[in-house]
C-alpha cells in the first residue's frame, strides 16, 4: 500500500510540473502537515488514555459493548477517538488541486469559475463563490499508525467528489427546493442564534440544536458554493467546508460514527452533528504549530484564532483542510459461536 501511494504521489509531482495558469499548490505530507495531537483525547472504556487540549463532546456510547455481525460476535470496551478522515480543498479555479502540488485538469465540462463582489461594491456584503473537492484521507489506516484494530475506516486514498461536476452546486434555487427546512431560518431570529453557536464553538464546542449555523463563518443554507457574506478567505473557506459536509450528511455519502449507534459501525446522519468534527488548514499555510494548545478547531469557531498570515495574493487564495470526525468503536475480542 505505501508503495502504491509513493506511485500515486510521485506521478501528481509530474504532472503539477507541465500545469499552467493560477492553479498553485503543494503535495500533502502527512507526516509534517498533519496536527496529530488533534487525534486525542483517546478514550478505552470511558478511561482517558492520552488527553489533549480540544474540547470532546459526551456522547451515548455504552462503556461495554457487544456487536454482532452474522455469526461473528464482539465483545470490548468502547474506543474513543478522532480520526483524521477527509480532505476538503476549496479552490477559485475549477479543476485546480493544490493539495496535488497545483495539479490541473482538462475533463472538457465547463464549470463556474471564482468571483466575488469588490470591495468597493455598492453592495452592503461581499458575495464569493468557489469549488470543493473532497478527498478520501484516512491517515491513520494508511501510514498504519494503529494496527490490530476494526475501528479505523479502511479505504484507500481516493478523490471522492468534485463540485466542478454537480450542477447543484451553482444553483441557489434548486438546492432550496431539496432542503425545504432552509425556508424556516431565513430570518433575522434565526441568524441571530447564529451568534450564540459562534460563541459556542470558539469556546468549547458549537451547539448541535442549531443545525442551520456554522458558528462565525455565517449560515449553513443554502447548500451551494456561494458565500453570501465574504469576510476574508479564511472565513469563507471554513464556512464551505462545513457547508458541504453537510451536504454529503443529507446525500447519504458522508455517514456519522459516534454514540452508541456507532460503536459496532457508521451509520447515516442527514443531519450532521456540528461537535464531532474538527478541522485544520493544511494548505496554504500548515496549522500544526500550536497556539492555544491546539492547532485545530470546531466547525465554526472564529477563524481570527488562526487566520493571521494565512492567505495572500498569488498562491494563497486556495485552500485546503483536514476533517477530523469524533469515533465510537467498540473494541475487543471476536467470539464465534461454535
Amino acid at each position: 500500500m505505501k508503495r502504491s501511494l509513493l506511485i500515486l504521489l510521485l506521478s501528481f509531482c509530474f504532472a503539477a510540473s507541465a500545469s499552467a495558469g493560477n492553479c498553485r499548490g503543494r503535495i500533502i505530507n502527512p507526516i509534517t502537515d498533519v496536527c496529530w495531537s488533534c487525534v486525542f483525547p483517546i478514550k478505552l472504556g470511558g478511561v482517558t488514555l492520552s488527553s489533549g487540549n480540544n474540547a470532546d463532546p459526551e456522547t451515548d456510547a455504552n462503556r461495554l459493548c457487544l456487536c454482532a455481525s452474522g455469526a461473528n460476535i464482539t465483545v470490548g470496551l468502547n474506543m474513543s477517538f478522532w480520526e483524521p478522515l477527509r480532505t476538503a480543498e476549496v479552490v477559485r479555479t475549477p479543476y485546480c488541486f493544490p493539495s496535488l502540488g497545483g495539479m490541473e485538469l482538462n475533463v472538457g465540462i465547463r464549470a463556474p469559475a471564482h468571483g466575488r463582489t469588490p470591495n468597493k461594491s455598492t453592495s452592503a456584503q461581499r458575495s464569493s463563490f468557489y469549488q470543493v473537492h473532497w478527498y478520501f484521507t484516512p491517515w491513520l489506516f494508511i501510514l498504519e499508525v494503529l494496527l490490530d484494530t476494526k475501528c479505523l475506516e479502511q479505504f484507500a486514498w481516493d478523490l471522492a467528489y468534485m463540485t466542478e461536476l454537480d450542477p447543484l452546486w451553482d444553483d441557489s434555487v434548486t438546492t432550496f427546493f431539496l432542503n425545504p427546512d432552509a425556508s424556516l431560518f431565513a430570518n433575522p431570529a434565526a441568524a441571530a442564534a447564529c451568534a450564540a453557536d459562534c460563541v459556542a464553538a470558539t469556546s468549547s464546542l458549537p451547539v448541535s440544536e442549531l443545525y442551520w449555523c456554522a458558528g462565525c463563518h455565517g449560515g449553513i443554507f443554502p447548500l451551494t458554493g456561494w458565500v453570501g457574506s465574504h469576510v476574508h478567505f479564511p472565513q469563507a473557506s471554513s464556512l464551505l467546508v462545513a457547508r458541504f459536509t453537510m451536504k454529503l450528511h443529507r446525500s447519504g455519502l458522508q455517514w456519522a460514527a459516534y454514540g452508541e449507534k456507532g460503536q459496532c459501525g457508521p451509520y447515516l446522519e442527514p443531519i450532521m452533528d456540528k461537535r464531532v468534527y474538527r478541522t485544520q488548514m493544511m494548505y496554504p499555510s500548515r496549522t500544526t504549530g500550536k497556539r492555544d494548545g491546539r492547532c485545530c478547531y470546531p466547525m465554526g469557531a472564529s477563524t481570527s484564532l488562526w487566520h493571521s498570515g494565512k492567505t495572500w495574493a498569488s498562491g494563497g487564495e486556495d485552500a485546503a483542510y483536514l476533517i477530523y470526525r469524533k469515533r465510537d468503536c467498540c473494541q475487543g475480542a471476536g467470539i464465534q459461536p461454535s
